[in-house]
């Protein structure tokens, strides 16, 4: 609902794939991949294959692009997330994760 929500408004697909796996499992699954907030809307798949992860996996939402952050927001008091260009096998920060500090900075 607020880091991309791309995929509830205009079921646009993201490609995501496995970036740190626990398991060596080369098994697929149908799976609905979800965001943190507790609201129906609150997905980035549904109904996708994808190899079985286990807690603690990491996944990469790939060519969120400028539209990912543009349509970002703080809904439920939600930081938004860092912005990471990736250009072939080299990465960079190009925007910080947002802070508490950073929600309420303009509060009075």
């Amino acid at each position: 609902m607020n880091d991309l929500i791309r995929p509830s408004l205009y079921q646009a697909h993201h490609e995501i794939i496995p970036v740190i796996m626990t398991s060596n499992s080369k098994k697929q699954e149908l799976v609905d991949v979800v965001g943190p907030v507790c609201e129906t809307g609150d997905f980035f798949a549904r109904d996708r294959e994808m190899p079985e992860t286990e807690e603690g996996d990491l996944l990469a939402i790939l060519d969120t692009g400028a539209y990912g952050m543009s349509l970002a927001s703080n809904y439920n008091t939600r930081p938004r997330p860092a912005e990471v260009l990736v250009d072939g096998k080299s990465s960079k920060v190009v925007r910080q994760r947002e802070t508490m500090t950073d929600l309420m900075r303009n509060e009075i």
